[in-house]
């Protein structure tokens, strides 16, 4: 089963900003370890565009989907057999990025 792993980031409590080399090399284990599938890191919330074409005419909003002090800072897939082994994992992404994150199963 894959699931989607989002890193959550604090703009008043953010994570440490010298985790790269700590992050590059769990993301090698998982690899190595067969759970890897995708990952990466996100541009700042301001950077993002919403948009919603619902309507008539699409409608381009500049900053992110939701004003909120936590924000997505990026993401990784994995493939895991199944929750609790995405949740050990996860325990530990969350140790190495120095950050929150959370785990949820594609339906």
């Amino acid at each position: 089963m894959q699931y989607l792993v989002s890193v959550i980031d604090d703009v008043n409590d953010p994570g440490s900003s010298d985790r790269r080399p700590l992050i590059s090399a769990f993301n090698e284990r998982l690899m190595a370890e067969g759970h890897w599938v995708f990952a990466g890191g996100l541009a700042n919330p301001e950077a993002a565009t919403v948009i919603d074409n619902r309507g008539e005419r699409p409608v381009f909003s500049d900053g992110p989907f939701m004003e909120s002090k936590e924000y997505l800072a990026g993401v990784w897939v994995w493939e895991a057999p199944d929750l609790d082994v995405a949740l050990a994992l996860a325990a530990e992404a969350s140790k190495i990025c120095d950050r929150k994150v959370e785990v949820r199963p594609f339906a």
